[in-house]
């Protein structure tokens, strides 16, 4: 290997010196280096040019910024002296001096004084009496800066700063200290200068400079060493740029340029410069270029012979060889002496002895196959005749019997004696054929194999597109047509109705899924029946179906849609039993292709619901009053979500009273939602939409904990409040972690109560809610129920929750003064519930009279607006302080 190593390089090295254009090629690079090094080094003299121009400019405007910022500064600290020697300073002395001081060329604009850190004067007047009241104390932003010059007790510059007068400044705070009778130093407050930018910038020459340069000036945070620029624009002054510091003693200034045409300009006279490098360039190269073009043709000439004939060799090897190998067979026929050549190669092909070199045309007219003898014979008589080129395939019979495909292809010429000759070459093609033949049988069975694929997949498309059971469109074959629609294919008006058919999961529940099945199946041929041959069917759910006709207007598709809903209702047989379900509808139509079908089937989704909340088994049209519920319960959904993370949902805060001694026997906490626009809302601007989004549990914990903290409050002040109460919703009671989370909160056992709502029904023995309830039971929680009387509760209710209170409901209450039978069923429930040993709570008392009549019906406790009504935490903790027993009765006797 290492010698084939080294000749290689021998020969490489041969060549190069061979090679005409070297010397000149490598003079060539030579003098391009020199020149361009030459332009190098002009290029670098006129940036150094430059950068040192700039350097100077920019110490000139750096020169002048700092004498004028520590100018203004000093003629701060002469005015903070002049208060600092009177403290009492009559406020239009201030004002000539401050006057004084702002005509002497100073880019001072205005001067505030704020004693104990708030401002009470300023000067001038016009313009800053936003400044007037300002607190430092109060203000965010300020507070820090004006508490580190009063602690440090030195002058500080900030800035530029929005100013609360408007626009921007530097700010130089300096704090005012006097001598006191005492001989004591005393902090008298803070003197506040306002420097103003643009003439800072203007005098100091920075707006002038910045006509050819591009300049940003920045302040360097001394604590974490970032820089904040405000003036200028950074980026436009690019990674190299000249930089001067200003040091204000306070803080540091970094000021930053670079011309505006950058700094690799070209020195004046480059062009004609490197013109003449080119020239000279020129003069060199050229005829050094032509000697090595003479010398290059002669040696390629050379090389051109010696290639010719190592080709002409190459190409007869390879002509051999690729005879040899292919096994085509050469002919020559020479027409007019009827003599046939054929090479060994032929004479295998048509299984003749290789030793027979010379044959006539009849030898050949004899191996053809006799079927194909004839064809043969004329296409060869046609070249014969014409000199057209010969190109045939045609089949042989061998000594042995075998046949053969040969394939021919020939050309007529004349040799040098003017001889008429064919010669051509043959090559075996049985295997071909035999592959063909094959490939032809392979196509005819995949062509089959496509045709039932293709069947199968309109069968797999169908069964996409349908639904399995009612054989109707589904959604996806919905939404196809529904773009369809939108790209301008059909009418464009149309309407659309959505049904959904009601009482459908009672019959699956008790009948079970064949029975369902079946009302789908009678569902889907009603809709068949009553629509026309245009209208399109489909379901695109469990039992939500979709029907699109081309009404003009969705009323008059009223008449379909009380046929539809005739049809649904009737009764359908399933294994004997009557099965009955109803259907709600909602209509939407468009008139012009300007609204989106998708929307169209959202407006139908819209009056579906509207339908449903109205009663059901009815038909609701879409219209722009049902839009905007939508849109506003869509937004009251999203403020729901936004207001459980900004906290925004708080207690309020009604008191229980005994009913005999009207001490305060405990607390409910009310939910209430501080909107930050629609102010404070009750439960029933946000619960049906919060149940609807699942967040009631949310709402529950949030109230949960705050109340918990409200009670500690109330017992770390010392108020005997018995306990606290708060709703619990069935999303909350599902909770498979409530447990959990209610032994993290600890609450001291009797300190709080759950107030389950009467229409959580527990009539069926719910044994999930029932261990729940008992497990939070264990946990020291009371439970009550709430709104008794109008839900779902029965005597099993009482027995199963064994709750600690009944809430009668207010509906109950409001007619005791005025109907003797509700007295005696308010009284009733309070016997049951005494029975039980449950105690009962009387909700909704409006007057003290109905508090009386509810004390002598034997009710323990009372809540209501004629006693207190509900209040935020803050309210409540006053109400309670204050709140006397004997008060109330005096209030209630006036």
């Amino acid at each position: 290997m290492a010698d084939i190593r080294a000749q290689s390089l021998r020969r490489f090295a041969a060549k190069l010196v061979k090679a005409p254009y070297l010397p000149g090629l490598l003079l060539v690079a030579a003098i391009v280096s020199a020149l361009v090094y030459t332009d190098f080094v002009r290029k670098q003299a006129a940036e150094t040019t430059a950068r040192t121009k700039v350097h100077e400019e920019l110490s000139l405007i750096r020169s002048k910024l700092e004498g004028k910022i520590n100018g203004n500064i000093l003629l701060a600290q002469g005015l903070a002296a002049a208060i600092a020697t009177q403290p009492d300073m009559p406020l239009s002395t201030f004002d000539r001096l401050a006057g004084h001081l702002m005509k002497s060329g100073t880019q001072i604009r205005s001067v505030a004084l704020a004693p104990d850190l708030v401002v009470n004067h300023v000067y001038p007047l016009k313009g800053n009496e936003k400044v007037l009241g300002l607190d430092y104390r109060k203000n965010d932003d300020q507070r820090s800066a004006v508490y580190r010059a009063r602690d440090e007790n030195r002058v500080t510059l900030a800035g530029p700063i929005n100013l609360i007068q408007g626009g921007q400044g530097l700010l130089v705070r300096y704090p005012v200290t006097f001598t006191d009778t005492h001989g004591k130093e005393t902090f008298w407050g803070i003197l506040s200068a306002v420097v103003d930018l643009d003439k800072l910038y203007r005098e100091s020459g920075l707006n002038a400079a910045s006509e050819n340069l591009h300049i940003t000036v920045g302040a360097i945070d001394h604590n974490n060493g970032s820089t904040r620029y405000f003036y200028g624009d950074r980026a436009e002054v690019g990674e190299v740029p000249a930089a001067a510091a200003i040091d204000l003693g306070y803080e540091q200034w970094i000021l930053l340029a670079t011309p505006k045409q950058g700094w690799n300009v070209l020195p004046e006279g480059t062009a004609t410069f490197r013109l003449s490098l080119a020239l000279v360039g020129l003069l060199i190269i050229l005829p050094l270029v032509w000697v090595g073009r003479l010398m290059r043709e002669r040696h390629d000439n050379i090389l051109a012979l010696r290639n010719r004939e190592e080709q002409l060799e190459e190409l007869s090897q390879r002509l051999e060889v690729a005879l040899e190998t292919s096994q085509i067979g050469v002919w020559d026929y020479d027409v007019d002496e009827d003599i046939l050549i054929w090479d060994e190669r032929m004479r295998d092909i048509y299984d003749l002895p290789r030793h027979q070199v010379e044959n006539i045309y009849q030898d050949w007219e004899r191996s053809v196959h006799p079927e194909d003898v004839e064809i043969a014979r004329a296409t060869f008589a046609e070249t014969v005749s014409t000199g057209r080129k010969y190109i045939t395939q045609f089949r042989i019979v061998t000594r042995t019997g075998d046949v053969r495909h040969v394939r021919a292809y020939g050309t007529a010429y004349r040799d040098h004696r003017g001889h008429y000759k064919i010669v051509g070459v043959n090559w075996n093609v049985t295997e071909d054929m035999r592959l063909q033949d094959e490939l032809k049988a392979a196509k005819k069975k995949a062509e089959e194999q496509n045709r039932e694929l293709e069947i199968a997949r309109k069968r797999m498309e169908y069964n996409s597109l349908h639904d399995a059971l009612t054989g109707l469109p589904n959604r996806r074959f919905l939404d196809q047509v529904l773009a369809e629609r939108d790209n301008g294919h059909g009418s464009p008006t149309m309407t659309l109705l959505h049904i959904d058919l009601d009482r459908f999961k009672d019959i699956n529940d008790t009948l079970g899924h064949g029975a369902g099945d079946r009302i789908l199946k009678h569902t889907a041929d009603t809709l068949l029946a009553n629509v026309g041959v245009a209208d399109f069917v489909a379901r695109i759910g469990g039992d939500e179906f979709v029907v699109i006709t081309s009404c003009d207007c969705a009323e008059s598709c009223s008449p379909l849609a009380d046929k539809l809903i005739e049809g649904i209702s009737r009764p359908v047989d399933y294994n004997g039993h009557e099965c009955r379900v109803g259907a709600s509808i909602g209509v939407a139509s468009r008139c012009d292709l300007l609204e989106k079908a998708d929307d169209l089937l959202i407006n139908a989704d819209i009056a579906l619901y509207e339908a449903k909340r109205r009663g059901r088994n009815r038909v609701e049209f879409f219209s722009d009053a049902l839009r905007a519920v939508a849109v506003s319960n869509k937004r009251t959904a999203d403020e729901i979500l936004r207001g459980l993370e900004q906290g925004e949902f708080i207690p309020y805060f009604q008191p229980q009273f005994d009913a005999r001694t009207l001490e305060i026997a405990g607390v409910e906490a009310l939910a209430r939602w501080e909107h930050p626009e629609k102010g404070m809302l009750p439960p029933s601007a946000f619960l049906p939409i919060a149940e609807a989004l699942n967040n009631v549990a949310q709402i529950d914990a949030s109230i949960l904990h705050q109340a918990l903290f409200q009670y500690h409050r109330w017992q770390a002040e010392g108020l005997a409040i018995p306990q606290v109460s708060v709703n619990i919703s069935a999303q909350r009671l599902l909770d498979d972690n409530l447990i959990d989370k209610l032994r993290e909160l600890a609450p001291a056992p009797g300190s709080l109560s759950f107030e389950l709502l009467e229409s959580i029904s527990f009539d069926d023995e719910d044994d999930m809610l029932l261990s729940r309830i008992k497990a939070i039971k264990e946990l020291g929680i009371a439970i009550e129920l709430d709104d008794f009387g109008t839900g779902y509760a029965s005597i099993i209710s009482l027995i199963n929750l064994s709750p600690r209170r009944l809430k009668i409901d207010r509906q109950l209450i409001k007619p005791v003064l005025t109907c003797e039978s509700q007295q005696q069923l308010v009284r009733s429930i309070i016997d049951i519930g005494r029975s039980r040993g449950i105690e009962s709570v009387a909700e909704g008392i409006e007057t003290m009279e109905h508090a009386a009549v509810l004390r002598d019906l034997g009710c323990d406790f009372l809540q209501g607006y004629a006693l207190a009504r509900p209040m935020s935490a803050d309210q409540f903790l006053a109400f309670a302080r204050e709140y006397k027993p004997a008060a109330q009765r005096d209030r209630r006797r006036a």
